[in-house]
């Protein structure tokens, strides 16, 4: 895949792509793409990463030091691909600028970073307006994922992805046979794919450490039983990469105190603003998505130590007394946990459906979830049913409508309010839980409070409301009696 090329004597060899930014996930991605027979260019703003690099893991490899931007493209085959694994925000804007100098029509400029999806709308127009192609890729799979396969998904000028798809395809995690690599759609599709991937993973995550923060308060667990239990749930249904590593971390043994390692960590949960966007997205496309704000929610609250602090002195927390069958109750959350981890994959995909009209993406929503089974962090075995779930009924309302989804729901249901129940009775927080169950018992309430609501919003500020019984918007003079004035008279 080289390209060779002998100007007076001498031979040069041209990489297939340049990559600006050599962090974990920059520097293991250009050691995957050489993996695969590519050579690859390399530059970085500080100029010992690339020495590093080249005289470390990737010496005697196709890489190639360029110390500067005019040597980095001048060392890349056409049309150039260049390839963006910086900080998010202006960091990106600032590279766009030194590229531009440098690049010509025709050219490529890729991010691969967490972008905020509008910000890569506004730099693809930027970049097609001067004759240059712009591809806001989503990689996920964190270093593990870059270095031996990630899910790659790549948006935006789709005149880029002939340029492209070969490589990105060949260092893509692979499932059955079928690379976790595929254009999603126009300008900023695969960062608000990617962006809604963390969304709900900020969610997965709250709900796997909430199964295990009830076996360890409710059931008094080890460290050790937990492990035995996520890893045996990772052998069913549950099976995905996030319980997996739960039973590896469980297993992990500080070697200074010999307790284990969990138990010393800190609990206040960073984050980088994914999930905080997603949820954002959710509010101004009004999309029902309470259980991956509560993902967010949990975290922030985490970290609110001086406010727990004295809330704990204030009301102490009492060690719950109960007396639970072990082997029952921990299928009960099993139960839960996968129940409420559908509707989290729900919220997600539903506000998938609604971008992509509001967007005009034409996102395939099945493909969506074929990519995620393999090299990002939500991989997991039931992501198949998603895909298969709109392979079946590409307008499906929503993933809980799905024969498999109802079967599961209305099998887990029982136990899933059980384990809530017994949490709020013994002030144990569950918010992932208790949310994924609001969410749940209200799609499929016939008749909500919310009827109030429009009453009292029409009562203080003459909104009006609908009514069940006929057509139109009301208005009612609700303090002065029973007169209705249509909205013909507001």
């Amino acid at each position: 895949m080289q390209e060779i090329i002998k100007k007076q004597g001498v031979i040069t060899i041209k990489a297939d792509l340049g990559l600006i930014g050599l962090a974990v996930m920059g520097e293991n991605l250009v050691l995957n793409m050489e993996n695969h027979g590519f050579t690859v260019a390399v530059h970085n703003r500080t100029p010992e990463k690339i020495d590093q690099l080249l005289q470390g893991r990737g010496a005697g490899k196709n890489i190639i030091g360029a110390y500067t931007i005019e040597e980095l493209a001048s060392q890349l085959k056409t049309p150039r691909k260049v390839m963006l694994m910086v900080k998010a925000g202006e960091p990106v804007d600032l590279f766009i600028e030194r590229l531009l100098e440098v690049l010509e029509p025709g050219d490529i400029i890729i991010d691969g970073g967490n972008s905020l999806y509008s910000d890569t709308i506004r730099r693809t127009k930027l970049l097609e307006d001067r004759g240059l192609f712009y591809v806001g890729a989503g990689v996920s799979g964190g270093e593990e994922g870059a270095l031996t396969g990630p899910s790659i998904m790549p948006g935006g000028s789709k005149e880029a992805w002939p340029h492209i798809q070969t490589i990105f395809q060949a260092i893509a995690a692979q499932v059955d046979g079928e690379p976790c690599c595929e254009w999603i759609g126009s300008d900023g599709s695969g960062h608000y794919v990617k962006m809604v991937h963390n969304g709900i993973e900020y969610a997965d995550m709250q709900l796997i450490g909430e199964a295990y923060f009830l076996m360890k308060h409710l059931l008094g667990f080890n460290a050790e039983e937990m492990q035995e239990v996520f890893e045996e749930w990772n052998q069913g249904e549950l099976d995905s990469y996030l319980i997996e590593i739960t039973g590896h971390i469980l297993g992990k043994v500080d070697q200074d105190t010999g307790q284990p390692l969990l138990e010393l960590v800190g609990d206040g949960a960073g984050q980088k603003g994914t999930g905080k966007w997603t949820s954002q997205e959710a509010l101004d496309l009004g999309v029902a998505a309470p259980t991956i704000a509560e993902g967010v929610f949990a975290r922030i609250i985490s970290g609110a130590y001086d406010q727990r602090e004295l809330a704990a002195k204030a009301f102490p927390f009492k060690t719950p007394q109960v007396d639970l069958d072990p082997a029952e109750f921990v299928e009960a959350v099993r139960q839960a946990l996968f129940a409420s981890k559908i509707c989290a994959y729900s919220q997600g995909f539903d506000l998938l459906a609604q971008a992509s009209k509001e967007y005009d993406w034409n996102l395939n929503l099945g493909e969506i979830a074929k990519l995620w089974r393999g090299g990002c962090i939500i991989r997991a075995q039931f992501l198949q049913h998603i895909t298969d779930a709109y392979d079946q009924n590409p307008d499906l309302e929503n993933l809980l409508l799905a024969p498999y989804f109802q079967e599961t729901l209305k099998g887990n249901q029982e136990s899933w309010r059980k384990v809530v129940a017994l949490a709020v009775e013994q002030g144990l927080p569950v918010p992932g839980f208790a949310s994924a169950l609001a969410y749940f018992d209200s799609i499929r309430h016939p008749y909500l409070w919310t009827n109030l609501v429009q009453a009292q919003r029409d009562y203080f500020g003459a909104h009006t409301y609908s009514r069940r019984d006929r057509p139109g918007a009301f208005h009612t003079q609700w303090q002065l009696g029973d007169k209705v004035v249509t909205s013909d008279e507001v």
